[in-house]
């Protein structure tokens, strides 16, 4: 009894200890934090991926399967690093040969999107020399060809290309189709990183380096992201993701 005004009794009794409750806040807050890394992986820049038309949930994170079970995962590295991890998966080649890979783009802009990497390792084109040329040249005849035995018989527009400033490490050729009919599409940065200065022509860095001896990327690149949606088609102005691929369905019939 502590006082006779306002009755009442104190008990003190030893706190329980809880070892899993520390390794259950632990292991919610590393959840989140994968969570953020897949995000960013997806919003940043492609690196492995799905057939063309395959079904929309490819772009979304999975959910996880129980938040009360334990997580064994192994460790992987920075995701700006899984173009390395990849290149390296057979179910996610479609060609290679002694100099080249190609896979298939985890989060594709289109219904065929291709990334053609070099196994030698160069961390991106501010790497690139001459003596790279003629490994430049070969990526761009393997991403020709790749069209031809994949999508030959579409009448389906390419582009071959770079991204001015990629998130992912270990430079890549992007093989796009121009259709953009994807759910991976899903902002402006997507849109804008390849349908502005940003995407690098493939035979335009080949000359660069041809002239040069590097790849010079202009200042003020990343502005570019930011600009209005236009459709590549057309050059109409539209207000949103949603209107613009309405509005690219237009040219799909044509």
């Amino acid at each position: 009894m502590v006082n006779e005004l306002y009755p009442y009794i104190v008990e003190f009794e030893e706190e329980a200890k809880n070892p899993g409750l520390e390794t259950h806040r632990k292991r919610k807050r590393s959840g989140s934090s994968d969570s953020v890394k897949r995000d960013a992986a997806q919003e940043a820049e492609p690196s492995t991926g799905t057939d063309p038309g395959s079904n929309p949930s490819q772009c979304s994170v999975p959910p996880k399967k129980g938040k009360d079970l334990p997580v064994k995962k192994q460790s992987l590295g920075h995701w700006s690093q899984g173009l390395k991890i990849s290149m390296q998966d057979s179910k996610m080649q479609v060609y290679k040969d002694e100099q080249v890979v190609v896979i298939k783009d985890k989060y594709p802009k289109a219904r065929y999107h291709w990334l053609v990497l070099p196994w030698t390792s160069i961390s991106s084109l501010k790497a690139v020399t001459r003596e790279h040329l003629e490994l430049l040249k070969h990526m761009h005849t393997v991403g020709e060809k790749v069209i031809v035995d994949i999508a030959g018989s579409s009448k389906l527009r390419f582009r071959l290309g770079y991204h001015a400033i990629p998130s992912m490490s270990h430079v890549h050729l992007h093989v796009i189709s121009q259709d953009f009919d994807s759910p991976c599409l899903k902002n402006k940065k997507h849109w804008n990183s390849f349908n502005t200065e940003y995407f690098l022509e493939s035979q335009a860095v080949i000359e660069m380096v041809r002239e040069a001896g590097r790849v010079t990327v202009r200042d003020g690149m990343s502005e570019l992201l930011k600009l209005p949606l236009r459709c590549h088609e057309c050059q109409q102005m539209l207000p949103s993701i949603p209107q613009l691929k309405e509005h690219l369905r237009k040219h799909w019939t044509q």
